[in-house]
């Protein structure tokens, strides 16, 4: 998945060494500004009811911070008396597209939003995944429409003596994790 990530849809685009964003040419970023729309001509061609709805969107921004703080304080706390790896925030809230020459004041806005909502969603799930890895590590029944990073390595639904067997060491099982994951 990650190197589906990396692949850059631009040949000139290079690594930045310092965020791991991309550098592209002068040439490529002439055409980026060709493509970019004024953000006065993008709420003009923005349908009325799109615009009245947008508070709503951002509204959420609230319990979205709220809930960042929460569990940054529930990882902070709880991990290491839980001896679970801590999640990196930098793998999930990424801010790279606000550098791209093609996006307005409005876009750029929206995909910080996005990123952040996102990103922070994330995060969150891998929190949860590997709590529920040391407090739960039990498969559901039916069959998951989107399963965490840590639930194949959960114990079958149903099957006592493997729980009874496997739930603690599989509560501290965290080496196939990435070095800076740990």
């Amino acid at each position: 998945m990650k190197k589906e990530q990396t692949k850059r849809p631009i040949d000139d685009a290079k690594p930045c060494s310092d965020d791991g964003s991309l550098l592209f040419s002068l040439e490529t970023l002439v055409e980026h500004r060709l493509h970019k729309i004024s953000s006065w001509k993008h709420l003009r061609s923005t349908p009325f009811l799109v615009i009245l709805s947008s508070p709503l969107i951002y509204v959420c921004a609230l319990p979205f911070l709220l809930l960042d703080v929460a569990v940054a304080l529930y990882q902070l706390v709880c991990f290491p008396i839980y001896g679970i790896p801590k999640v990196r925030r930098k793998d999930y809230l990424i801010f790279d597209r606000g550098k791209l020459a093609y996006l307005n004041t409005i876009e750029k806005v929206g995909c910080i939003y996005c990123s952040y909502a996102n990103g922070l969603l994330a995060m969150i799930t891998e929190i949860a995944a590997r709590s529920e890895q040391h407090f739960c590590p039990i498969k559901h029944a039916h069959t998951l429409a989107k399963a965490h990073s840590r639930y194949a390595k959960f114990l079958p639904y149903g099957d006592a003596p493997a729980y009874r067997k496997q739930s603690d060491g599989l509560a501290r099982a965290y080496d196939d994790l990435a070095p800076g994951n740990k």
